[in-house]
């Protein structure tokens, strides 16, 4: 089982520490790369992987004005990911104004050396740490020979010939493209939210759906349009489409998540759902009226049905 430690009070030195650091965002497959070479190179001397992340993402602690920042994961996403790869030690790592100003060779010393006896050192290809990022390959085989660990650097996971990168996956999803998302994630990318309140024009057209809040206003979305989903109520997976925007056949001002679950007709206002997203179906449209609007779902759902179909 995965210990979890939020900061360095509770850690003690582990045994034969094999160490990677990263950010990993989305825990995507290039992520997943890495932390199997963990483990495989932790239990070849018999030794204790430990996987080193922060929190929060050092651009909300460096550029607080900014509110532009999304992320593929929440905290509590970030670690259940982690959790699952069969890592020994998650050591989630705060992020402060302080911290941000520790240089490379500081947290190589003071970190890995002194508090946790680093036997190895495993890195992503560009990979870069230490104050303004300071700290990249070149000067961790430098801080290796004083120090005395070994490091090794895993090359990228390709897809398509192209490096797998959370950035990169961020802006399949703002381009609706969540099949080019699945593919580098390993896993239909999802989202988890609280029920609320509607003003209950689906359930007019036939088409009752749940309005989703999400946990947090950083999770990043898909790009407005309507897509094929699973949605996870109460432990059981359900087929559903979800619409994502500003609603432009009522001239809605908010934008607005929301799903229609098939075959489901319980309230679960107030309730943790996730939606996990298959497929695009297409853009949001301005319809003429209500009944085309409906007209439309009624396509929809049978080709979310088709794609659902077709997954099993």
């Amino acid at each position: 089982m995965t210990k979890v430690f939020k900061g360095l009070e509770d850690v003690s030195s582990f045994k034969n520490a094999v160490v990677t650091i990263g950010t990993f965002d989305g825990v995507h497959s290039g992520h997943r790369k890495l932390l199997q070479f963990l483990r495989n190179a932790s239990s070849e001397i018999n030794g204790e992987s430990v996987a080193i992340t922060f929190w929060p993402h050092p651009r909300m602690v460096l550029h607080p004005e900014d509110d532009s920042l999304r992320l593929l994961n929440t905290i509590d996403e970030k670690i259940a990911l982690l959790e699952k790869e069969g890592i020994d030690n998650v050591i989630i790592l705060p992020f402060t104004p302080k911290f941000s100003k520790m240089n490379y060779a500081d947290f190589v010393r003071e970190i890995l050396v002194d508090k946790l006896h680093t036997t190895l050192l495993i890195v992503g290809h560009d990979h870069h740490f230490g104050k303004n990022r300071e700290g990249s390959l070149k000067e961790l085989e430098e801080l290796s020979g004083i120090y005395d660990f070994k490091l090794i650097e895993v090359r990228p996971r390709l897809v398509d010939d192209i490096p797998v990168s959370s950035s990169k996956i961020r802006t399949f999803l703002l381009e609706g493209d969540v099949q080019s998302a699945f593919s580098s994630l390993g896993y239909y990318y999802n989202v988890s939210g609280t029920v609320v309140n509607g003003d209950k024009i689906g359930r007019e057209l036939g088409f009752p759906t749940a309005n989703i809040e999400p946990e947090e206003k950083y999770k990043q979305l898909p790009e407005d349009g309507i897509y094929a989903v699973r949605v996870l109520i109460r432990d059981e997976i359900y087929g559903g489409m979800a619409s994502i925007g500003f609603r432009p056949t009522i001239n809605g001002q908010q934008r607005v998540f929301e799903v229609n679950v098939f075959d489901f007709d319980q309230n679960i206002y107030g309730e943790k759902i996730t939606v996990y997203f298959l497929a695009k179906l297409r853009n949001q449209i301005k319809f003429a009226n209500l009944l085309q609007l409906a007209q439309q779902m009624n396509v929809d759902k049978v080709q979310s049905i088709g794609i659902l179909n077709n997954l099993q």
